[in-house]
């Protein structure tokens, strides 16, 4: 009787210190294990609790802190100030494109901490969304403003910055890094991502053609009407893209799942353990910061006339090459880096799956906002923009059809980029009247 009633006092007894249980046979080991695990929730408990209390600081220190990049963060309110002071555009459009960087770095943060909660392919999706968010703000706060072309040319800056020189800058850097070997990536995920920027082109090329061959049944409205319709055709296909990438992901690669199925490196599945902040810190975050760049873009957007006239640099050249700089910086670092670790499947999705995403949902997704507001925003990017990325995705496409890549194929891309960079240097966007 007497081993069963010291169990019995034991069982009693709920808060036990673990110090004063191991008391060699006294204690039955069922009962020293339980006594363990009431020690050990105890403990969890009163860790989680002091965390509760520390992680809204600990949040704000991780995204406001951490990042080197942050330091570019004083820009922002000072091209603001500036603004009221000096009415000096030169000075706030740089100084609103510095202070909106690391904003769009920020902003990607927050997605890939909100990604660990909703599972791989849904946080891929989040990643490409608020990875464009700064391109997409600036188009509305611009197409509000009636700032069509402005529209039309940042998006498709963004489309041939992340096709030439982000994809070309990764491919370089993979190569020069690794010299004595081949880096390979998954085809089928580029050729699904190629055959998509190629419907893309023929929609905004139609309404060109017909714009500059002077067929329009209606002059002035088909051409509208046409890229209505075709928007409306492509946010359809984009939307189908999507659902069978949910819906059918063992059948698309997912370059993800594909690095965590090799076991390629532990870092790899150290990452997918580690959210530093919760699921609703970066909502909030989210939240904050994409309010953030609305904010600092519309005084970036009320700038770039008067900075292209005081510079003496076309406004083509600003909205085509400088201002997707500033959204396309976080994606520019990360596919490089991912590219050095020779991970090119999550390179080529972050380089072409933006372009592809821009040019099947972002366009036509402005298209039918502008007609919602009862702007004539329309496919029609003119001849040379047009003519320019048809090339440009002809070039993308061969380069990636092989599945392989090196530092030769990123220094052709590269100079491609330097060739466009140059053409709209000189190049004069036509005014409505020579329409």
């Amino acid at each position: 009787m007497g081993p069963m009633e010291e169990r019995i006092d034991l069982d009693s007894e709920e808060e036990i210190p673990f110090t004063s249980s191991p008391n060699g046979s006294k204690v039955h080991p069922l009962d020293f294990e339980k006594v363990c695990s009431a020690s050990r929730r105890g403990s969890v408990n009163s860790w989680i609790h002091k965390q509760s209390r520390i992680s809204p600081l600990r949040s704000i220190y991780l995204v406001l802190m951490t990042a080197k990049i942050n330091i570019l963060l004083p820009f922002g309110p000072l091209a603001i100030l500036l603004h009221y002071l000096t009415r000096n555009h030169v000075l706030v459009f740089f100084l609103s494109m510095l202070g909106i960087t690391p904003l769009a770095e920020r902003l990607g943060y927050a997605t890939e901490q909100l990604a660990f909660f909703t599972g791989p392919t849904i946080g891929g999706l989040l990643n490409a969304t608020f990875g464009n968010a700064t391109e997409l703000i600036i188009s509305i706060y611009a197409l509000k403003n009636g700032m069509i072309r402005i529209v039309q040319q940042s998006l498709l800056g963004s489309i041939l910055s992340n096709m030439l020189l982000v994809l070309g800058c990764s491919f370089f850097t993979g190569g020069i890094v690794h010299y004595n070997k081949v880096q390979e990536f998954n085809q089928a995920t580029a050729s699904v991502n190629s055959g998509l920027l190629l419907m893309a082109v023929m929609g905004i090329m139609f309404p060109a053609v017909l714009h500059f061959t002077h067929t329009e049944v209606h002059a002035g409205k088909s051409e509208l009407a046409l890229s209505r319709f075709s928007s409306c055709i492509m946010l359809v296909a984009y939307a189908s893209y999507i659902f069978f990438q949910l819906k059918h992901q063992s059948s698309l690669p997912n370059p993800n799942r594909d690095v965590d199925e090799e076991g390629v490196t532990e870092e790899g599945s150290e990452e997918e353990e580690s959210a530093e902040i919760t699921q609703w810190e970066a909502i909030g975050w989210l939240a904050v910061l994409t309010l953030s760049v609305s904010v600092l873009s519309g005084y970036l957007v009320d700038a770039i006339e008067g900075a292209s006239d005081a510079l003496n640099i076309p406004v083509a050249f600003i909205s085509v090459i400088l201002l997707p700089i500033v959204g396309n910086a976080a994606e520019h670092a990360s596919a490089i880096m991912f590219a050095v670790k020779d991970k090119l499947d999550i390179t080529i999705g972050v380089a072409i799956g933006s372009s592809t995403q821009i040019s099947m949902f972002m366009i036509p997704f402005c298209v039918v906002v502008g007609w919602l507001m009862g702007k004539s925003m329309d496919l029609n990017f003119q001849l040379f923009e047009t003519a320019t990325l048809f090339i440009a995705v002809i070039v993308v496409t061969f380069m990636l059809q092989e599945g392989k890549s090196n530092y030769l194929k990123g220094l052709m891309l590269i100079l491609c980029y330097l060739i466009v960079a140059a053409s709209f240097f000189v190049h004069v966007d036509p005014s409505t009247d020579d329409d």
